[in-house]
């Protein structure tokens, strides 16, 4: 086994460090360590930077405004972009850029590429992602939300839910029961739907901290081209699994930097609290350096089936399952050395979206109470860990299927918050 990189890819390297050099202060020390008020702006303007050196989707090709770089390239620049404390959009914009337009890529017609992909980095167009239901979360394949040929259009009704970014969304993927009297998986279709529509409501879901980073989504008579169905029509369930294995997988590859600088930051907070000769503190810390190693490793092996030219696939799920378990594990953990205190020094840094994971935070209790409320939602988002463990064992091992009563067995279905 190799795991050194090809002479070619640190030439590449040493131009990514110098791309961020001229374009970063040379007083930088991560996107978190900005101040709240400032972050967004800074982010638009980071973004604008990355279009003008077509880095938004370097991967994608240059007719499609990316600069054609491979696997191994992308990898790099994310690896040095990680290190820098700095957005790639694609992992930052990931509806738009990492989830839809590289499924667009994959199973889009050439006119919608020409359409979608230049709003999609342009900005023109901003995704959300229909698939949960009130009756269809780990059941994904028992989507209601219907839609009926009329014309040259498609006419959408029912509801979504648990949908990430809808407030600020003009476009939604949404998958739609397009033929009922099938097996429930093989009548679904994957839309492309403007939500600047009479048609479609949106009412954000407010959680206990306040926030109300998900909503309902309604659609009433909403319309939608024919034209604007992705793959097939009644072929969505395989579009549907690969933009989740582009969910769970690509970002695999350089995944467990951003959990290394957090465990940099758990260490830190056990040394603030005189806990670092704590025999199970110790244990904590060198678990949770073996979990960050495999994530390393099983991104080695991601990356290395991304160089054959294939999509990911359901071993995608060993990435995502295990990377959920250990942030929850390293934010319980992290609460246990703050303590009870940490219920009083929770305040208004909750509400920015950073945690204890994004290079260059403070390692201050708010950030650490953040995390572990996004750690909560980790282990349910792009797939539960019970459909983790489903997929797993029906897939990769060739475990039976959970005996079910309804048609298809719910360990064949796979989910995304949103």
């Amino acid at each position: 086994m190799d795991l050194t990189y090809p002479p070619e890819s640190e030439t590449f390297r040493e131009k990514a460090r110098a791309f961020l050099d001229e374009h970063l202060p040379a007083d930088w020390n991560g996107v978190g360590a900005l101040d709240p008020a400032d972050r967004k702006a800074w982010i638009a303007e980071w973004r604008a930077t990355l279009q003008a050196a077509k880095l938004l989707a370097p991967h994608w090709p240059a007719e499609y405004d990316g600069s054609g770089l491979t696997h191994l390239e992308h990898v790099v620049l994310n690896e040095e972009f990680i290190k820098r404390g700095v957005p790639s959009m694609g992992a930052n914009d990931g509806f738009s850029i990492s989830m839809v337009g590289n499924t667009i890529l994959h199973w889009g017609t050439e006119e919608q590429k020409q359409h979608y992909l230049p709003r999609i980095l342009d900005g023109t167009d901003v995704w959300c992602q229909g698939y949960s239901e009130p009756n269809a979360g780990s059941d994904l394949a028992n989507l209601g939300l219907r839609a009926v040929r009329d014309g040259d259009e498609w006419v959408i009704n029912g509801q979504k839910t648990w949908t990430s970014e809808a407030t600020t969304a003009n476009m939604i993927f949404a998958l739609c029961r397009t033929d009922p009297d099938v097996p429930k998986h093989k009548g679904i279709s994957f839309l492309l739907v403007s939500m600047d529509q009479l048609g479609v409501e949106v009412r954000p879901i407010e959680d206990m901290g306040g926030h109300a980073h998900v909503n309902e989504v309604f659609f009433e008579d909403a319309r939608t081209p024919v034209n604007d169905v992705l793959g097939e029509t009644n072929g969505g369930w395989a579009v549907a699994n690969t933009l989740l294995g582009f969910e769970r997988g690509v970002r695999g590859t350089v995944l467990s930097q951003p959990f290394r600088e957090e465990l940099d930051n758990f260490i830190e907070l056990a040394r603030e609290r005189d806990k670092l000769d704590d025999p199970l503190v110790r244990q904590d810390i060198a678990r949770f350096h073996t979990n960050v190693e495999v994530m390393r490793f099983l991104g080695y092996q991601t990356l290395t089936k991304l160089l054959t030219g294939a999509p990911p696939g359901p071993e995608s799920s060993v990435t995502k399952l295990w990377w959920s378990q250990h942030h929850r594990e390293i934010t319980e953990a992290a609460l246990r050395l703050v303590g009870p205190s940490g219920q009083v020094d929770y305040g208004a840094d909750t509400r920015t979206g950073i945690g204890a994971s994004a290079p260059g935070t403070p390692n201050t209790v708010a950030n650490w109470m953040n995390s572990f409320f996004v750690a909560r939602a980790g282990t349910i988002y792009a797939g539960s860990t019970e459909v983790q463990k489903g997929i797993l064992g029906e897939r990769m091992l060739g475990l039976s299927k959970e005996p079910r009563a309804d048609a298809g067995s719910w360990r064949e279905t796979q989910t995304s918050q949103g």
